[in-house]
């Protein structure tokens, strides 16, 4: 079976809504930010809105939910997907460019005495230390170790790679907002049953703490594909196709399964994923794309794109 992408051809962005609810009681704990607290601001029309979930924090999740960490793969439809493992000296796993902060510019891949990947990217993208950076020949590059590189966005910020000029923006973003959002106080004690007037500073003692929560009747995920940067690659049809269906596996993935955000920020999907643009394009459903992720990934490992192994390792010395 073979996936109808042809409402996309000519759309600049396919952008995507969900509407979310508490899977639980009324109120939801938002994302918060040092000296800040909760993201809440204004809106155009003057409702109060919060910032649920951020889009830097929306683009670790659409990863985590590819990724099988019991086994340290990707999950079932993405096997044969290129990419970058960091282990010790002693082979086993650390981390790597799926679900490193920094994705392909981690410091346990380009800063450890194992230079074997920073070698290679300093080989192959050379011929860009002056001049424009040309973003195909990166974007392939990228494809062969990490095709989720080009879905993330990179920033190769070292000197010695082109002079710390070579980056993506992200093909794929995404963040959740809260319109007409109220706080919802509450808080604790932290009780101490065996010397309630201890010193607080070292743990001991009686502690209260207050709480604020919020509760909003209109909370909306919006995801937005870039189209024309995907097709700005100059990658193919094959490549295109198969990062489409990618991103929107992630997306049903998320959805269905990820949305428990916090321990008191856990959502439900009201309805259906609605697509607001092009509005005659339907999504898949993930029945569908992991049906024919796999024979999208072998379509394009044929055309000899994907690193052999499809594994790069690194191993990690200071």
């Amino acid at each position: 079976m073979a996936l109808d992408f042809s409402a996309l051809d000519t759309a600049p962005r396919l952008l995507l809504e969900a509407e979310l609810k508490p899977i639980q009681g009324t109120r939801f704990q938002p994302t918060g930010f040092p000296d800040l607290g909760a993201a809440v601001y204004d809106g155009p029309d003057g409702r109060r809105m919060l910032l649920v979930e951020s889009a830097q924090s929306m683009a670790n999740r659409l990863e985590t939910v590819c990724w099988d960490s019991a086994a340290d793969t990707w999950n079932q439809p993405l096997k044969g997907l290129p990419v970058i493992k960091v282990v010790d000296d002693k082979g086993k796993s650390l981390t790597n460019s799926v679900l490193e902060s920094h994705r392909i510019n981690s410091p346990y891949i380009l800063e450890s005495k194992d230079k074997s990947v920073f070698d290679k990217l300093k080989a192959e993208l050379s011929d860009m230390e002056e001049g424009a950076v040309d973003i195909r020949k990166l974007a392939r590059v990228l494809l062969r170790l990490d095709a989720n590189a080009l879905i993330h966005g990179v920033f190769l910020a070292k000197k010695e790679l082109s002079g710390g000029r070579l980056r993506l923006p992200r093909l794929m973003s995404a963040f959740i907002e809260a319109a007409d959002a109220n706080v919802a106080q509450s808080g604790g004690v932290k009780n101490d049953h065996v010397n309630p007037s201890g010193d607080t500073a070292k743990g001991f003692g009686n502690v209260p703490f207050s709480r604020d929560e919020y509760t909003s009747p209109n909370i909306i995920a919006y995801f937005n594909i870039d189209l024309s940067q995907l097709r700005g690659f100059g990658l193919g049809e094959k490549v295109e196709h198969l990062l489409l269906a990618i991103m929107l596996y992630k997306i049903r993935r998320l959805l269905e399964e990820g949305m428990r955000l916090r321990t008191a920020c856990d959502f439900d999907l009201v309805g259906n994923l609605c697509v607001t643009r092009p509005q005659s394009f339907a999504v898949p459903s993930i029945a569908e794309l992991e049906g024919v992720l796999p024979g999208l990934i072998q379509a394009v490992a044929a055309e000899g794109l994907f690193a052999e192994p499809r594994v790069t390792t690194v191993t990690w010395r200071k």
